[in-house]
């Protein structure tokens, strides 16, 4: 027994002494919790690594690893995934991992529901909506309102109801390794809660069965959808890492137009607005979509929030927003930016620094056709500030803040109002971004 009992203690040391070095270590894919029996990752009690990114500041970002067995969930069909998640108000540490692919448009039993579900009942229908509202006899200087609006939000709650899920604190949600997981018609909802990971989910197909039309927004009015694959609303402590995220298989270039305007049924991928604050993002796959990232909703949002870490993230085939910026301390490095046009998607900007955002951008990399001015690349309002350095276009290093300012009338600050300590992982060259995030990003990596 004394025999058996040194060969287990001895074992155990030898875990802990591993873990110890790789944790120290800090190489910014996450504290690393090493199986007693395996030796293995366990990929589902992982936290964030010290100093990686804005998540990690104060009590950094430890999602549901405290979880006991009874919190502890395996899911893959929309109403485990709802039953798992419980009460939004639950503080409870609580761990969800998601097992192959879950759409989120279908009833309890499984049934695949359609747009036409949704509306059933309600009274809405697309014709009768586009008839109501025509600009030609209804005008473009007020929003839609009586019978088909009224109609048209009923189907649009209906549809909430079953897509959006709403995330409580202390969660971590992941998806198994080899399964293909991740949610299709779905939208994650983190509100006003502190401390979730997100981690190995592939989300698709985020769709708006029942867009508004709003013919004061722009010139000509636009379609507006409602539903981000991932959003953040009030919440703390936030890490998405290795997810990938498209519009995939429906993409915007078979949208139909309605009063000459492409009737837009995707919104966000990731955005993070209301007063969200400390969240990094990392590892993950931005691919074929409009406008995917938006940090702040508002330029009015009060400032000393929306502090956001941007790293080893791949965007391919992105329009706008990666990301958008307002009012907060945004630091976005070691990023691979292929902006060639993709399955329709043409880019307008990568990043944009409005409403005093305060920017960092380090040590990206931009592959661009010659088709594309690298003054396109940045955005800004003129009271937004981007501090640049180390960024490469085609292996080059360039000053894409002063290629910008040169091109536009509103010139992007090139002085921001902090330093960025919290970076763990930090590469300081951007050469290599493009083989080695070819291999390392999005859904599917981890094991």
């Amino acid at each position: 027994m004394a025999v058996a009992s040194h060969r287990r203690s001895l074992r155990t040391r030898r875990t802990l002494v591993v873990s110890a070095a790789v944790v120290a270590a800090g190489v910014g894919a996450g504290a690393i919790v090493m199986s007693a029996n395996a030796g293995t990752v366990d990929l589902y009690h992982q936290t964030l690594a010290a100093k990686d990114g804005w998540a990690s500041s104060g009590t950094g970002t430890t999602g549901g690893t405290k979880a006991d067995a009874a919190h502890t969930f395996t899911v893959s069909t929309r109403a485990e995934l709802v039953k798992a998640l419980g009460s939004a108000s639950d503080t409870t540490p609580r761990i969800v991992k998601i097992k192959g692919t879950i759409d989120a448009n279908t009833n309890d039993a499984g049934k695949k529901l359609t747009c036409a579900d949704y509306a059933s009942g309600t009274g809405y229908s697309l014709s009768a909506y586009l008839k109501a509202y025509d600009p030609a006899t209804y005008g473009r200087s007020k929003l839609p309102s009586g019978t088909q609006e009224k109609a048209r939000a009923a189907a649009q709650t209906k549809q909430a109801k079953n897509i959006v899920f709403r995330v409580p604190a202390n969660t971590t949600i992941v998806g198994v390794p080899g399964t293909n997981a991740g949610l299709t018609g779905a939208m994650l909802q983190i509100q006003n809660v502190d401390n979730v990971i997100v981690r190995n989910l592939a989300f698709s197909a985020t769709e708006d069965c029942f867009p508004q039309w709003d013919p004061t927004d722009g010139d000509d009015g636009n379609w507006n959808s409602n539903y981000d694959s991932v959003t953040l609303r009030g919440a703390t402590h936030v890490w998405a890492d290795h997810n990938t995220f498209t519009d995939a298989p429906h993409f915007d270039n078979v949208n139909p137009k309605y009063y000459g305007r492409e009737y837009q049924i995707h919104d966000g991928a990731l955005d993070i607005t209301k007063s969200s604050d400390l969240v990094t993002v990392s590892r993950n796959v931005f691919n074929c979509h409009d406008k995917t990232m938006l940090i702040g909703s508002s330029d009015s949002e009060p400032s000393g929030k929306l502090r956001v870490s941007i790293h080893h993230n791949v965007w391919k085939g992105i329009v706008q927003r990666a990301p958008l910026t307002r009012v907060g301390q945004v630091h976005i490095y070691n990023n691979y930016y292929d902006v060639a046009a993709l399955n329709g998607y043409t880019v307008q900007y990568s990043i944009n620094s409005r409403a005093k955002a305060q920017v960092v951008a380090e040590n990206n990399y931009w592959k661009v056709p010659s088709s594309v001015k690298v003054a396109k690349l940045l955005s800004g309002d003129g009271t937004g500030a981007v501090k640049g350095s180390g960024n490469l276009v085609n292996g080059t290093v360039t000053d894409l803040v002063a290629a910008y300012n040169a091109a536009s009338s509103k010139d992007l600050k090139t002085s921001v109002n902090w330093t960025p300590t919290l970076t763990s992982g930090l590469e300081s060259s951007a050469k290599d971004l493009p083989t080695s995030l070819s291999t390392t990003t999005g859904a599917g990596v981890l094991k």
